[in-house]
């Protein structure tokens, strides 16, 4: 079965060019899962710091998308941040369970 890897926090008209069919067999593993989402997000760290360096550099022509590709990395590394928690507090709350 072919599914497409959409990233929710990227407009879907950018992803036309990102989007990468892959075979995933039926509960595909789950570190295959956390590092293709890793992949994408240090992806777009790399794209904001292209353009951040290109607006450095007077090669930018829109500021606009020199924004928005920053604030798209912000945006996915707070998300990153964010579910690493969640993961550690399920974590230390096994962890806390007595048996």
């Amino acid at each position: 079965m072919k599914t497409e890897a959409l990233n929710p926090y990227i407009p879907a008209a950018w992803q036309q060019t990102q989007v990468q069919e892959k075979v995933r067999p039926e509960g595909g593993d789950f570190a295959g899962m956390l590092k293709d989402a890793l992949g994408e997000v240090n992806k777009l760290q790399v794209k904001a710091d292209e353009a951040a360096l290109q607006l450095a550099n007077g090669q930018a022509e829109d500021v606009h998308q020199v924004m928005i590709a920053v604030e798209q990395a912000m945006l996915a590394m707070q998300l990153t941040v964010q579910i690493r928690n969640k993961i550690l507090e399920a974590y230390q709350e096994i962890a806390r369970m007595q048996i």
